[in-house]
């Protein structure tokens, strides 16, 4: 798997969700991620590797698809994720 760290030390792995809260991606430090939709948990599981500032994701039936990450944000599919802060 691809570092999921940059030189820096920045980490991508944590919550991202849309502005309204609705979509929400866990990228957890294993390698894989638990995608939340509205109140349906775990909605889509699967894989993603991160190279430099690209992400992919492999949900477990399959299906592929990618994002970005620009200034601490995610952009996948359509979708705009921000980085949840505690």
């Amino acid at each position: 798997m691809p570092n999921q760290f940059s030189d820096e030390g920045h980490s991508y792995i944590g919550m991202w969700v849309t502005r309204d809260g609705y979509i929400r991606h866990e990228l957890l430090p294993n390698g894989r991620y638990d995608e939340a939709r509205g109140n349906k948990l775990s909605a889509y599981q699967g894989t993603y590797t991160i190279t430099e500032n690209h992400i992919d994701y492999v949900d477990d039936t399959g299906f592929t698809a990618d994002g970005d990450f620009r200034k601490d944000v995610l952009y996948h599919a359509g979708m705009i994720l921000y980085r949840e802060v505690k």
